[in-house]
């Protein structure tokens, strides 16, 4: 067992999560870069696709009991803003997710550990892993111990996502938006990633980077907010 997995190990116990089977939990900690260079036959991809089921049934069932006044479009957009692959991120940060991650050799290079995409992703496959060896009580446990603060932030403060409160503050003050620009397109399809210019009076003021389009435009869009705070 690796020294990575025996750190993963001791942090999961200061939440009471004790796995039986240690197996499953380096396969959720599998990149699918490391796989294929270590010839290895699995990765997280398939944890990753549970967890997300685990957790999004484990978030619905909260709101719905929390909120018994709220109809269902309202509910989904609370929703969708806590599974969102930004709040998975923030999950993956605070547990120092980046630490324990098994990832390939040129992944790292472009430090891809401390990727959105692939700490939520992880972070899923971390919870799927859970379900599987302890149920789903442990797992639903996790959830809030990683997940409880940043879903009262949201809840408090709304949903808005940072490419509506540039928009918003954008129009407010300049009654006018950015452009939003790619400037490059990386990577096989099953793996692409996505660079985007934020464009001010044909200038670049802020560049995000993602595994979608509106992955990078959301990253830009948090800079881009930063620089025009800068600018009052």
């Amino acid at each position: 067992m690796s020294i990575t997995i025996n750190q993963c190990i001791d942090e999961l116990t200061k939440y009471g999560i004790i796995f039986k089977d240690i197996s499953i939990l380096e396969l959720a900690l599998t990149h699918p870069t490391y796989s294929y260079e270590k010839s290895l036959p699995d990765n997280n991809q398939r944890l990753e696709f549970l967890g997300d089921t685990v957790l999004s049934l484990t978030i619905v069932e909260y709101l719905y009991k929390r909120f018994p006044d709220k109809q269902e479009g309202e509910l989904s957009k609370i929703k969708s803003a806590i599974v969102s692959g930004e709040t998975l991120a923030k999950a993956a940060r605070k547990f120092k997710l980046y630490d324990y991650l098994l990832i390939g050799k040129g992944e790292e290079k472009i430090g891809g550990r401390f990727r959105d995409s692939v700490l939520g992703d992880a972070f899923e496959a971390v919870i799927a892993a859970i379900y599987l060896d302890l149920g789903f009580d442990k797992s639903r446990e996790f959830i809030f111990f990683m997940l409880d603060e940043l879903i009262e932030e949201i809840i408090t403060l709304g949903i808005k996502d940072y490419k509506t409160i540039l928009q918003e503050l954008l129009q407010k003050k300049y009654k006018k938006s950015v452009v939003y620009k790619v400037l490059e397109e990386n990577g096989p399809d099953h793996d692409k990633s996505f660079t985007v210019g934020l464009l001010w009076e044909d200038k670049i003021v802020a560049i995000g980077i993602g595994k979608s389009k509106k992955e990078a435009e959301r990253s830009g869009a948090k800079l881009a907010i930063d620089f025009f705070a800068s600018m009052e």
